[in-house]
């Protein structure tokens, strides 16, 4: 009965504690999210995110020993689904992931913030592997699984480069967010679809097509 009475007093010491625990923990994240989108991950600092977050840095460092385990576990409090992608068709599952990046990308905040994650990567590998395995993984897993459907249905190519797909259909929208500086609208994620898909078609006769430049080759032997 003792041991019972004493446990409830702990609890009931704790109790309160905790939601201002995680109220803390989530405002710290969002403080590291913040900051890193308006300084860049170099200038990123534990005093700034203590102040933004209206804590100590004590309680900071209770939690992460520096700001590359911080951010590493503000990225994976991002965005780390995907929407459901089943629509019947693989240019329909294609549009529904692709147009949830498109929104992401209209997003302002969204090219600071991706730079700064870039720098980030490349100096910390355990920053790399969360934005590769979390967000960015989630997404790409998404539309993977959308193309392999795509494959059994008999749309796409059986021996298809799933990868090379996935590198055209991503890699287009993070060239015009950071690099070019062009809009992402809803025709221009469109054609990106509708090109990489042309690219996969299975030939008619069944058999993979030739390129170009092979046809040119057998013309001219």
């Amino acid at each position: 009965m003792r041991r019972k009475r004493i446990e409830l007093e702990e609890s009931a010491t704790r109790g309160p504690g905790r939601p201002r625990d995680r109220a803390a923990h989530a405002a710290i994240l969002r403080a590291a999210i913040d900051l890193t989108r308006e300084v860049g991950y170099d200038a990123l600092a534990i005093d700034a995110v203590a102040a933004r977050a209206g804590v100590g840095k004590a309680t900071i460092y209770r939690h992460w020993p520096n700001k590359e385990a911080l951010l590493a576990e503000a990225v994976e409090a991002i965005v780390r689904s995907a929407p459901p992608a089943d629509a019947g068709t693989v240019e329909g599952d294609l549009m529904i992931l692709m147009r949830s990046t498109m929104r992401m990308y209209q997003d302002p905040a969204t090219p600071p913030l991706l730079s700064g994650f870039i720098a980030a990567m490349a100096r910390s590998p355990l920053i790399a592997e969360r934005i590769r395995n979390g967000f960015v993984g989630v997404r790409r897993a998404a539309m993977r699984e959308a193309l392999e459907r795509g494959i059994q249905r008999g749309e796409l190519e059986a021996d298809m480069n799933v990868e090379l797909a996935l590198d055209l259909l991503s890699g287009s929208m993070l060239w015009r967010s950071l690099m070019s500086g062009e809009s992402i609208n809803e025709g221009y994620t469109r054609e990106v679809v509708q090109r990489v898909l042309r690219a996969f078609e299975p030939s008619v006769s069944g058999t993979r097509r030739t390129s170009g430049r092979s046809k040119r080759g057998r013309a001219n032997a």
